[in-house]
């Protein structure tokens, strides 16, 4: 059995790997589904392309509003007569 904290080698999960059931492998072949995927998104979520779109869209967003704010006061506008 891997112990914690022990060195961890390929050979070693090899042959604790040919020692599981088909259930446990079932269990091991998801979780390295789980850390492909997530190394996977890891990468497609750089922090500084967040940063970028973040800048980019709260740009767009401000113009929106800016946009929107000016037909709502020309409803109010035209509500008030």
């Amino acid at each position: 059995m891997l112990k914690s904290g022990a060195t961890v080698s390929s050979e070693s999960i090899k042959q604790e790997i040919e020692q599981l059931t088909t259930e446990e492998l079932q269990q091991v072949a998801d979780f390295i589904a789980f850390l492909r995927f997530r190394n996977k998104r890891r990468r497609m979520l750089d922090a500084e392309q967040l940063a970028l779109l973040n800048t980019e869209f709260a740009e767009a967003d401000r113009a929106l509003a800016e946009a929107g704010m000016e037909d709502y006061a020309s409803l109010l506008r035209e509500e008030d007569q």
